[in-house]
């Protein structure tokens, strides 16, 4: 067994500059004042936006990422309704096979810390759930129905493409204070990458986190 951390990856490759000056065009279509537009207009204008809260401008720009978390976390993730998925199946993957090394993997939960009884009680149960699917494949069970005692630690990738907005949303809701401690993580990772690669139109949220969590 491979135990593991979640990872994310923005799968398209674009410029940050670019991105927010096809929203501005994209913006002052409304308005039609493209005359306007200028090097640094761009930063100002989406700002705007956001602030009075007209962010179907920031629907004009999608993107891919994709998730490695466990089994749980994908499932908050695919609850959110305006984007697209794609995940790895437990139906047709068969972990006893050799892209797999034989093994089943298993994310680290952040709550657990090695070396504790809590820790090493979650270890073990995993393990035991490996050894349980392996003995079921031997059987003759299905992949589709050995996965039955899969534990809910079980690394999965997930595609998600969604809009901007979209991915604002995600973000608010998943990086809060209220969101489970792993689901929080990943939406961390995803967050700290986005503010490099796009300017300005994560800043807000940003913001938002740091009020929360120094408060």
């Amino acid at each position: 067994m491979k135990v593991i951390k979640p990872s994310v990856e923005i799968m398209d490759v674009f410029d940050g500059q670019d991105v927010i000056r096809k929203l501005e065009l994209c913006g002052r279509v409304c308005y039609k004042s493209e005359h306007k537009m200028k090097d640094t207009s761009p930063y100002k204008f989406i700002q705007n936006i956001i602030n009075r809260g007209h962010e179907s401008v920031l629907e004009h720009f999608s993107f891919s990422v994709k998730f490695i978390c466990d089994r749980g976390i994908s499932h908050e993730i695919v609850r959110h309704r305006i984007a697209s998925y794609s995940q790895e199946s437990t139906r047709y993957c068969n972990y006893s096979k050799g892209q797999f090394n034989g093994e089943i993997t298993v994310i680290e939960p952040c709550f657990l810390v090695p070396g504790t009884k809590g820790y090493d009680a979650w270890y073990k149960a995993c393990l035991v759930a490996e050894q349980m699917y392996f003995k079921m494949l031997d059987c003759g069970c299905s992949p589709q129905e050995a996965r039955a005692v899969l534990p809910n630690s079980l690394k999965t990738e997930l595609v998600m493409t969604a809009n901007i907005r979209e991915w604002r949303h995600f973000l608010k809701l998943r990086t809060s204070p209220a969101a489970h401690p792993q689901m929080r993580e990943v939406a961390g990772l995803l967050l700290k990458e986005l503010r490099v690669k796009i300017p300005v139109v994560f800043d807000d949220i940003v913001m938002i986190l740091e009020a929360w969590f120094d408060g």
